[in-house]
């Protein structure tokens, strides 16, 4: 039966148009379970129905608490069929920070993982407005019951199947909570319409040019197999939520893994011929391409791999373009506060001009400190701005939303505060967020240049640069460094091979050694533990140290 209503741009919609046209095709992969278009949209349903009938009203917010499932997905389309919305909820959270997130999300539901139970029993008597509880079955041995969820599969079964729902709009919300690694999350807020545009394939990310309708993605998919895409990220990650919820509207397969693995990555694709992956950057990039070698895998079915939100560092690009010599890479940069911005094409033995190096579509331009455009070539640094299709604001959050918007040549423009330059051929080199840039001495040091430069070194697998007090500089250029397992670079070592890859002023004054870098499950840097790690531990003797050890 197909739906050719008029109906809005909105996700549950979208994802209904591909469940009419293709139901039995698989929707979802997860481990050995899966679903098909039909089958999810049923179990949508019902989760919809039975939150529904618990009283969860349009506009209120549902909590997602969950490691990449099924489940998960389902409960996100559950509330946009509702007209109520998602929230992110980060399953590392400690219990301080699920007490925030519940508070300032003003969650009135909430589907969690079996596992968290202990943590969210905790929270709950400082969080009244949660009145709705639903645990997802896993193999933890947690009490759920004690704190009043209801099994997940039990309350499917108490909901109607129906896709009875009433008409919903491009206008109903979508909240995006941002990863707070360097501050308490924050909420960003959408139009579905306009997330779906530069988010969800309603722009198209290669040409520019806009879908026709709402109807052009799962019509186009019923036409082809369908793709069958990893988004490796949790979908905590926008990147990963927005990799699913294309492919879902096009009618292609989402394959997720519970949580990060570098050799079931690698299983994975091979038991699904995998076609499309997405990574974020070298958190997962580098242990990737360490399992691919040491594994006996099949990636053949492999077409492509892009990597967004995250630094993916030269030396490790170079190695991917050299064990995959057929799929094409792409680099890519966005925020939660634009979308996606731009997509650049991994080649071998490109120019390399500090950071991710894209062609930035028609709505995003970089300003100046005065808010003019920047010219290309100039060398002048200047911020990244997106006009068009952009958010609302924070949620809750007034003084940080009017900072966040400005206006060039009479058109409101977002400004997050990622820097960039300006190429001579127009192409944009990302440099980094400006609340992790070091001031030293006057001069400004992004952290992503330097990191790249530190993981070029063949024993650092891993490294964050920040920023620490400087009696004589204001601050100084700091990196907490983790190397490979057995290996011990010497501080002099790494001060030379820096210093062949950038400026001089670029260059970390102090080291810190750690077992491991500690970054958000979707693998973005965590500068908070990174300052802190530093004020806590003194740093590597400046003298020369031993040569590297294997």
């Amino acid at each position: 039966m197909f739906y050719f209503a008029c109906v809005a741009l909105n996700i549950a919609d979208l994802v209904e148009h591909a469940v009419d046209l293709m139901p039995e095709r698989v929707a979802v992969v997860c481990g050995d379970a899966h679903v098909t278009f039909a089958q999810l949209d049923e179990r949508a349903n019902r989760l919809a129905h039975y939150l529904e009938g618990q009283g969860v009203q349009p506009g209120e917010h549902i909590g997602v608490y969950s490691r990449n499932c099924i489940e998960a997905i389902e409960s996100m389309l559950a509330a946009y069929k509702l007209r109520a919305v998602a929230i992110n909820v980060n399953y590392r959270y400690t219990r301080n920070e699920l007490r925030y997130i519940f508070e300032n999300a003003d969650l009135a539901a909430l589907v969690h993982e079996r596992r968290c139970s202990d943590k969210v029993a905790a929270v709950l008597p400082d969080t009244p407005r949660v009145r709705t509880i639903v645990a997802v079955q896993d193999d933890s041995e947690l009490d759920h019951t004690s704190h009043g969820a209801r099994e997940y599969e039990a309350a499917l079964a108490q909901g109607s199947p129906a896709r009875d729902f009433p008409e919903r709009s491009g206008d109903d919300p979508y909240i995006l909570y941002t990863g707070g690694t360097t501050g308490y999350p924050k909420g960003v807020m959408w139009r579905q319409e306009d997330v779906w545009r530069v988010l969800g394939g309603g722009i198209d990310f290669l040409t520019g040019e806009r879908v026709a309708d709402e109807w052009q993605q799962s019509q186009q998919g019923a036409q082809s197999p369908g793709l069958v895409r990893f988004p490796v990220p949790p979908l905590i990650h926008g990147a990963a939520q927005w990799a699913a919820w294309q492919s879902l509207f096009s009618g292609g397969t989402t394959v997720f893994l519970p949580q990060f693995d570098a050799h079931h990555v690698w299983q994975t694709v091979q038991r699904h011929k995998v076609q499309v992956m997405l990574i974020v950057g070298d958190a997962m990039a580098r242990p990737m391409i360490e399992a691919l070698r040491e594994g006996d895998y099949d990636a053949s079915s492999v077409v492509a791999i892009a990597s967004s939100a995250a630094l993916f560092s030269p030396s490790v690009k170079e190695q991917y373009l050299a064990a995959l010599e057929n799929v094409v890479i792409t680099d890519s940069i966005g925020s939660s506060e634009t979308g996606f911005s731009g997509l650049g094409l991994v080649q071998r033995g490109a120019e390399q001009t500090g950071g991710p190096r894209v062609k930035i579509d028609a709505n995003n331009i970089v300003i100046d400190e005065h808010n003019r455009p920047v010219e290309p070539g100039s060398g002048v640094v200047g911020r990244l701005a997106r006009g068009g299709h952009i958010p609302l604001g924070y949620y809750k959050d007034p003084e940080k939303t009017a900072a966040l918007f400005t206006e060039v040549g009479g058109q409101r423009y977002a400004v997050p505060g990622d820097f960039a330059r300006v190429e001579s051929d127009g192409s944009v080199t990302m440099l980094g967020r400006g609340n992790t840039c070091v001031n030293t001495g006057g001069e400004k040091v992004f952290p992503e240049e330097v990191e790249g430069a530190l993981k070029s070194h063949p024993d650092v697998f891993d490294a964050l640069v920040i920023g620490v007090a400087d009696e004589r500089l204001g601050q100084r250029v700091a990196a907490v460094v983790q190397p490979w397992p057995g290996k011990t670079p010497g501080i002099a070592e790494l001060d030379s091979h820096i210093r062949g890859e950038i400026a001089g002023y670029k260059v970390p004054r102090s080291f810190w050694f750690a077992e491991e870098i500690k970054r958000s499950p979707s693998g973005k840097p965590d500068y908070r533990w990174a300052q802190q790690y530093a004020t806590e531990h003194d740093p590597v003797p400046a003298q020369p140290s031993p040569t590297t050890t294997s």
